[in-house]
């Protein structure tokens, strides 16, 4: 791959914002959504990639530093803090992705250990991927947690409407708000509500 930091048109002593900052104006002239129609839809949408690809590989490379640097098991960066373990991470990256703060909250997710990855991780990552506009990954994600969690609506029901969604039905992606999930969890729970059924003690 390219230097990732070339890829952002930032230097490598740039700081955790100043990565942040480009890579969100950078996704804002790429995303799908601005090219809906347009013959350039597809070079935008591999451009879009290689930025998303661009920003993961520098953070990544960022907390595998911090974490040689550190005593601890947990990483720490300038904007947000790192996975402390347990529901109320996984809560702190719920609130984040219903404020907007996607870049935060995929960070803050991918710092997540692989043996803590269950369910609600792929639903969270489904989440932060429908909000960046990758449909079909997100739907993969969502299909993950349902998977893992049968049993939970409020995975199910996400997993439904994004099916329904990608089928043609509720005006598609291009329909919802870009600083909001598709189907936003508070719609969800909302819903779920309806049906006499709780989020599970889950913040939404």
């Amino acid at each position: 791959m390219t230097d990732p930091y070339k890829v952002l048109g930032v230097g490598r002593d740039a700081t955790d914002e100043e990565i942040k900052t480009a890579y969100r104006n950078l996704a804002k002239k790429y995303h799908p959504d601005a090219y809906q129609g347009n013959p350039l839809a597809d070079l935008a949408a591999s451009k879009m990639q290689e930025i998303n690809e661009a920003y993961d590989q520098i953070m990544e490379q960022r907390r595998n530093a911090s974490r040689q640097n550190s005593t601890g098991s947990s990483y720490t960066n300038q904007g947000y803090g790192g996975y402390q373990g347990g529901s109320s991470s996984f809560n702190d990256i719920r609130r984040l992705i219903n404020s907007g703060r996607i870049v935060e909250a995929d960070e803050l997710l991918n710092g997540v250990p692989e043996a803590s990855r269950g369910a609600e991780w792929n639903f969270l990552k489904g989440s932060i991927l429908y909000s960046k506009g990758w449909v079909d990954d997100a739907l993969r994600y969502y299909r993950t947690a349902v998977e893992m969690d049968p049993g939970n609506r409020e995975y199910k029901a996400a997993f439904d409407r994004l099916t329904y969604q990608r089928s043609g039905g509720m005006g598609g992606f291009g329909a919802q708000n870009n600083n909001q999930v598709g189907c936003t969890m508070c719609d969800m729970c909302s819903a779920l509500m309806c049906m006499d059924c709780l989020c599970g003690g889950r913040m939404c």
